[in-house]
């Protein structure tokens, strides 16, 4: 029943990821939005949403910090690694040379809350705190929203030089007419409800799978209940690629990631004891650093433009994301918190 379960929910939450992510490229083409910025705000708190809840549950009602924390960071890693199956299926080249470089904007602002979040668990019990939330946690809000700002603002600056540069030549592109914009919010926000639905499903399903193997709580929270939560970005991002749209799946991925450490804030609200990364094993403190490791390779690949493919397959870039993810896996395998 647990399985059937399981594959339920992976079902609504592809059909459910698609229509989200068609619906927010019709948005984005009615309201003059970049396709980045739209993956990053809109697509990326949707399918995060999970994260949310499967975090205020742990350290609300099950107790459990540990489990909280490696889902978020965890999640994190996964959203990165998946990273390596969109560039396998960009068959002309790798995804980097077709990326827009307004992504390397979320992935900087990715490194530093990141960095935070490392510098917080290693502080450990040392950590600053007001009452019972730790300092982090207003600083994560900031940054979280700083990002959205700027990632916005840029991609409007580039897209005002793209339409004055085609208006000046031939064959400028007429504006997108004929979009219905209030039945595609009503299809996204109900695609939304089942992805919530159903993602906040999972973590229940995929905590009593777990559970039944004897696994430690932070190797189920950053490996296993990650993975599992990342289920809507992952259908969205496919989506997203089904439709061309490549820069809104690695937007929706990396803004997944901006999410989830804001989640962390959240939780560190609802866990009265104390701080929340102060109270956790210090196994997660890998977790965040491989995550910035993850997310400096793909700025690397976001500057460099890799033409090459190891394999015929993917780019060097992916080889690194791989081998992080399954040390990362390795490391949280043998924790015992």
């Amino acid at each position: 029943m647990l399985l059937l379960q399981l594959l339920v929910c992976a079902a609504l939450i592809a059909r459910a990821g698609f229509v989200l992510s068609a619906s927010a490229d019709r948005l984005a083409t009615a309201h003059g939005w970049g396709r980045g910025w739209v993956g990053l705000a809109l697509l990326a708190t949707v399918t995060s949403l999970p994260e949310l809840a499967s975090g205020i549950s742990a350290v609300a009602l099950v107790g459990a910090p540990n489990l909280a924390v490696g889902n978020a960071l965890g999640a994190c890693v996964v959203n990165l690694a998946f990273l390596v199956v969109v560039d396998a299926l960009q068959r002309r080249q790798p995804m980097y040379r077709d990326a827009s470089a307004t992504h390397l904007l979320s992935a900087g602002f990715g490194v530093v809350m990141l960095g935070f979040v490392a510098m917080s668990l290693l502080t450990g019990a040392r950590v600053p705190a007001v009452l019972h939330v730790g300092l982090y946690s207003p600083a994560l809000l900031g940054l979280y929203l700083l990002a959205l700002r700027g990632v916005h603002a840029h991609e409007q600056r580039a897209m005002r030089v793209m339409a004055a540069a085609a208006s000046a030549g031939p064959g400028a592109a007429p504006p997108a007419e004929g979009i219905d914009t209030q039945r595609e919010w009503r299809r996204f926000a109900l695609a939304g409800l089942v992805v919530l639905a159903a993602g906040t499903w999972l973590p229940q399903v995929g905590d009593a799978l777990a559970q039944t193997l004897g696994l430690s709580r932070s190797f189920v929270g950053t490996v296993f209940m990650a993975v599992i939560t990342t289920l809507p970005e992952m259908a969205v991002t496919l989506g997203a690629l089904r439709l061309g749209a490549l820069d809104m799946a690695i937007g929706n991925l990396l803004g997944s990631n901006l999410f989830n450490v804001l989640v962390l804030a959240v939780d560190d609200l609802f866990y009265t004891p104390g701080p929340l990364l102060a109270a956790v094993a210090p196994v997660h403190a890998s977790t965040a650093v491989t995550a910035m490791v993850m997310t400096g390779l793909v700025i690397i690949g976001l500057v460099m433009r890799p033409q090459g493919r190891v394999l015929r397959v993917v780019s060097w870039v992916s080889v690194g994301l791989v081998a992080a993810y399954v040390i990362n896996a390795a490391l949280a395998f043998l924790s015992v918190a």
